[in-house]
């Protein structure tokens, strides 16, 4: 069960985390102008793509580092955890090997699918009480800057 104290988020995981989303909005602005000027976005939507399949690669491996050391973890709720943290890899290089519209909805249900198995997680084992809120958040970002440059080419149309 997740921690219920009023612990804060450390100021460098704060820094790192939202910092990590600059890239994010940077390059789906940088895509959703390109659109909307009539330039070739390709270039931009290309990097998006490629920084959310790092990610999602990063955010699964957190799983791995948990079920290595967590404690109070069943036997199958670890391995149920190591066996997760390499799922996001996965699904994001197969993200990058695809149709920019197919690696969207990839890397959207890879990040959504994510916070579901860390809600799991949370409701098996202790996690700091910061870290489901800052998933959410984080999440949430990278899918609305992954979604918008289709949403935007769709809407310009």
């Amino acid at each position: 069960m997740s921690s219920t104290g009023a612990e804060p988020l450390p100021r460098t995981v704060a820094w790192l985390g939202y910092g990590g989303l600059l890239p994010f909005i940077g390059l789906a602005l940088a895509t959703v102008r390109a659109n909307f000027l009539g330039e070739d976005p390709q270039g931009w939507n290309a990097a998006l793509l490629a920084y959310g399949a790092v990610i999602l690669s990063f955010v699964g491996a957190l799983h791995w580092g948990f079920a290595m050391t967590l404690r109070g973890l069943t036997d199958g709720q670890r391995t149920a955890a190591f066996v997760w943290s390499v799922v996001p890899a996965l699904v994001a290089w197969v993200a990058l090997l695809v149709a920019p519209r197919v690696a969207v909805v990839l890397l959207l249900v890879g990040f959504l699918t994510h916070y579901w198995r860390d809600h799991r997680l949370a409701s098996a084992a202790e996690l700091p009480a910061w870290y489901l809120p800052t998933r959410l958040r984080l999440t949430w970002v990278a899918c609305l800057c992954l979604a918008a440059p289709p949403i935007a080419q769709i809407l310009l149309r």
